[in-house]
């Protein structure tokens, strides 16, 4: 890769810029608060124990105004890690990528990596085949479900940035063939980047532990190091 340097037996260098890896924990924890709040929102199981007649009690609408507050802030880094791919100048390791996606020589190969019979593919980018692809259905099911989740919000907050989403919304509606739909379709992006999510933390882990490269540490110090015969 053509950001490490020799150091000494390694080459190491900075693989993930600051800037990069405060995106990439805002977007996780991000998700994570979505998934446990949009779990409540589509099934309250929390409630008071005694029941008062007093408008005190909004419990839905604090669990809803955690959802959308980090509902904004993932979207925030999903953009700005559009644009870092697309426009950055760091971004072109990812875009390098690109020279391996279709290569099912690699593929197969970075299969059986996974299947401990084959050696680590050399790829020309930071991702190999399978990772590239599971990115880009990831970022597919991120920008589903912004739009229907932008969608719902205008729908309820008529108001600033509500009043002017409701004409997106209004055609985000019509598209999906009703309300109700849009809001299956949120669940449905919210449960495929779960599952997404699950094999990027295990292939993540997988790496990490057999190719001893500071992959995973990476994404915390932003360095990666390999051998030199690597």
């Amino acid at each position: 890769m053509k950001f490490l340097k020799p150091m000494g037996e390694y080459l190491g260098g900075i693989e993930f810029s600051a800037g990069y890896r405060w995106q990439h924990w805002i977007r996780a924890i991000s998700i994570f608060a979505l998934i446990a709040t949009g779990l409540y929102i589509a099934n309250p199981f929390i409630t008071y124990a005694n029941v008062s007649s007093e408008p005190t009690r909004f419990i839905q609408a604090y669990i809803r105004e955690w959802h959308i507050i980090f509902g904004f802030a993932m979207i925030g880094a999903v953009l700005y890690k559009t644009f870092f791919f697309f426009f950055f100048r760091e971004g072109k390791y990812e875009r390098a990528s690109l020279k391996d996606a279709f290569n099912i020589k690699v593929a197969l190969q970075q299969i059986g990596y996974y299947l401990l019979v084959a050696k680590h593919p050399h790829t020309k980018g930071v991702y190999n085949p399978l990772q590239f692809w599971a990115y880009t259905m990831l970022y597919v099911f991120f920008y589903g479900i912004m739009i229907t989740g932008l969608a719902l919000y205008a729908e309820v907050y008529h108001n600033g940035l509500g009043a002017a989403l409701y004409p997106f919304a209004k055609s985000v509606e019509t598209f999906f063939g009703g309300l109700a739909y849009v809001r299956i379709w949120h669940h449905i992006f919210m449960w495929a980047i779960i599952v997404v999510v699950f094999i990027h933390i295990y292939m993540a882990v997988y790496n990490a532990a057999f190719g001893k490269n500071g992959g995973m540490d990476a994404i915390f110090s932003g360095m990666k190091w390999e051998k030199e015969d690597h």
